[in-house]
């Protein structure tokens, strides 16, 4: 199970960080990934982190402004949004699935409810 929080309305430039907590597994043995869905839109991959090892994929749009972290200790995975824009404005979701990450959503099995991020200008 995947709880995903800290959305919330920001003005351009500034800064949000969501947190996925999971529960039944361990972050370790799981790839994680943010997607989101802006209304009428696909959903697109955001960041991801495997099951094993430190490096995450992010999408070429957020690469040089989101961060994100991985604490086992604590089953959670944090996306930290720097320099929002108004583009990245959408509902957001946690995933995973196990081990490798995927940027296609429908590799993964388990998802998060979204959480709302609106950027305004």
């Amino acid at each position: 199970q995947l709880q995903a929080s800290g959305g919330g309305l920001v003005q351009a430039g500034g800064s949000l960080r969501l947190s996925c907590a999971a529960s039944g597994r361990t972050v370790s043995s799981i790839g994680m990934a943010w997607f989101r869905q802006a209304p009428g839109k696909e959903r697109e991959f955001v960041a991801g982190i495997p099951w094993r090892g430190v490096r995450t994929s992010l999408a070429d749009s957020v690469k040089g402004r989101f961060t994100l972290l991985r604490d086992n200790a604590e089953n959670t995975v944090y996306l930290q949004m720097n320099s929002l824009k108004p583009e990245d404005t959408a509902l957001y979701y946690c995933a995973a699935k196990p081990f490798q990450i995927s940027t296609l959503y429908t590799d993964y099995d388990y998802w998060g409810q979204g959480t709302q991020v609106t950027v305004s200008s």
